[in-house]
């Protein structure tokens, strides 16, 4: 069931999403060359302690780590370790911070050093498809016109959009109802109302759509081994413009 919040609670995922916009920026800054991505789970799981939040993927059905760093060609759930991050890897964080009852959920892909000019038009075109989709992420239009923003800008530069893993409605559990698509015709779907807190978050893939599943049961990757990006806020569907709870200015390129 979805569940409509209320302005004290919307008022709760506020401070949540802002401590999670602040972690993914933390993280952010750790992505250079010669950093490992343990090092940036470390530096994420301390800003959120610090912060009196506690990291929503530490131990989320297992999950063994404080944020995900997918690195190239992993596109999602890539569990940090002693990986050393190189020049010219691009590098995603997934992150989310729990507290007062609610949780926040964001991700970027970003630039380690100098990467070329192809890597960040898939980061850009990746960050960007959120925003197209934001454009309809209003009360009174449904779930699959965002979903079908996002993919039209995707595909019309040449990119594809993972099918098996999605967005999804956030609160008090890290994922609610509806699911939130990044592919789909418009004008299908739950219809879009006020109080709905949705993370909408493009996965995109620099060739085709299709994934691999790790064996260690989370990483995936990008069956043809090209690169991805990945982009992510939480918003709030507001009776005028939605409101993204996961501060946009702390992750764009």
């Amino acid at each position: 069931m979805i569940t409509l919040k209320s302005n004290r609670e919307i008022d709760l995922m506020r401070r949540a999403g802002k401590i999670t916009a602040a972690a993914r920026a933390v993280a952010r800054e750790m992505v250079k060359p010669g950093v490992t991505t343990h090092q940036i789970d470390k530096a994420v799981f301390e800003f959120i302690k610090s912060q009196g939040a506690t990291p929503s993927f530490l131990n989320y059905n297992g999950y063994p780590a404080s944020v995900c760093v997918s690195v190239n060609d992993e596109i999602i759930h890539g569990i940090p370790g002693k990986r050393v991050l190189q020049e010219g890897d691009i590098v995603s964080v997934d992150v989310g911070a729990y507290i007062g009852g609610f949780h926040g959920d964001c991700a970027g892909t970003y630039p380690c050093g100098r990467v070329s000019e192809e890597d960040m038009d898939l980061i850009r075109v990746t960050q960007q498809s959120f925003f197209e989709g934001l454009k309809v992420a209003r009360e009174g239009y449904h779930i699959k016109d965002i979903s079908h923003a996002v993919q039209t800008y995707v595909e019309s530069h040449g990119y594809s959009v993972v099918r098996e893993y999605v967005g999804h409605g956030i609160g008090r559990m890290m994922h609610e109802p509806p699911e939130v698509p990044n592919f789909g015709e418009p004008g299908h779907g739950p219809r879009l109302l006020r109080g709905m807190t949705i993370a909408v978050e493009p996965m995109v893939n620099a060739g085709t759509a299709s994934i691999i599943q790790l064996r260690d049961g989370w990483t995936v990757k990008t069956a043809d081994g090209k690169k991805a990006a990945h982009y992510e806020n939480t918003i709030l569907i507001t009776d005028a413009d939605p409101e993204i709870l996961t501060d946009p200015e702390e992750s764009l390129v």
